[in-house]
């Protein structure tokens, strides 16, 4: 079988055992293809250990990162993982390469006054700002991934209830709250912007564009950037800016972690632990700059 086909297999093997996400699928999609380019006419299933340790090497030539070349590992052990279990071949040459070590980096996140800069960066007056407005108040007032926020669908928000139901990765199913301050600016969006916006046209999507269709990751990404321009914040941003502020300022008003885990979707709790330790800095902050004896 070609690799590419090799590929492609695994790639539908593993969305149907455990229903990955399109961009993880991607991403092994992405990793694979630049191994068996890499690798010339050599097939997949033929490779041994020095052929691993030699392409890692390479690509760290090309200047990738630690956590990059984990990543990647994590790729091909996940791929021969299948294919031994597939009975394909008998040895895993993944099982003897050491990963390599990362440390766990703290999400970047925002503070309240920067967020509330962002919040009210969009122009009220026009219907692409009504919509950034209500976009920016449901990711902060839910913790929401971009991927969910712009996957959003009229049927998952019920306005009378105050919640959106998530349906997140491995199409596990939640239930978020929402506040009312985001809830009066959804409202107001569905009054007026959003009507404006489609112009007669039908779309199931809560968020679209100014042509009336679907909105990506991507462009909503630059709306992101583009308004914290607006409100002067300079600090390095991600997609996850706000789902990151979102969770960090729950943990520093008192909210009990589990309860944040459940927000935030995590299925593992060690996940939503590292928002702890933002949390201490900030109150170490606090601490230094008011106490007496800082």
């Amino acid at each position: 079988m070609q690799n590419s086909a090799l590929i492609d297999q695994f790639l539908d093997a593993v969305w149907a055992e455990q229903g990955l996400s399109e961009n993880t699928l991607s991403a092994y999609g992405s990793d694979l293809n630049i191994f068996a380019k890499w690798l010339s006419a050599k097939p997949l299933l033929e490779v041994n250990k020095a052929d691993l340790s030699l392409f890692l090497a390479s690509r760290y030539q090309d200047g990738i990162s630690n956590r990059s070349a984990a990543r990647i590992l994590s790729t091909l052990r996940r791929f021969y993982g299948y294919h031994i279990r597939e009975n394909a071949i008998t040895v895993d040459p993944t099982a003897l390469i050491d990963s390599p070590h990362i440390g766990r980096p703290l999400p970047h996140s925002l503070s309240e006054q920067d967020v509330e800069a962002l919040l009210n960066a969009p122009n009220l007056e026009t219907d692409l700002g009504s919509r950034d407005k209500a976009m920016l108040e449901i990711l902060y007032a839910t913790g929401l991934r971009v991927s969910e926020l712009v996957n959003l669908t009229l049927d998952q928000i019920s306005m009378r209830q105050g919640v959106v139901r998530i349906i997140g990765k491995g199409n596990k199913e939640r239930l978020v709250p929402i506040g009312e301050v985001a809830l009066s600016y959804v409202e107001s969006y569905l009054n007026h912007a959003r009507k404006n916006l489609l112009d007669s046209q039908q779309c199931s999507y809560l968020f679209i564009t100014s042509r009336g269709a679907y909105m990506t990751r991507q462009a909503f990404w630059h709306i992101i950037k583009r308004h914290a321009l607006t409100a002067s914040i300079n600090k390095t941003l991600s997609p996850h800016t706000l789902r990151h502020a979102f969770a960090t300022h729950l943990l520093n008003h008192g909210a009990d972690l589990r309860v944040v885990q459940l927000l935030l979707g995590h299925s593992d709790l060690s996940t939503t632990q590292i928002y702890t330790y933002i949390a201490r800095e900030r109150l170490q902050e606090l601490h230094a700059k008011h106490h007496p004896r800082g």
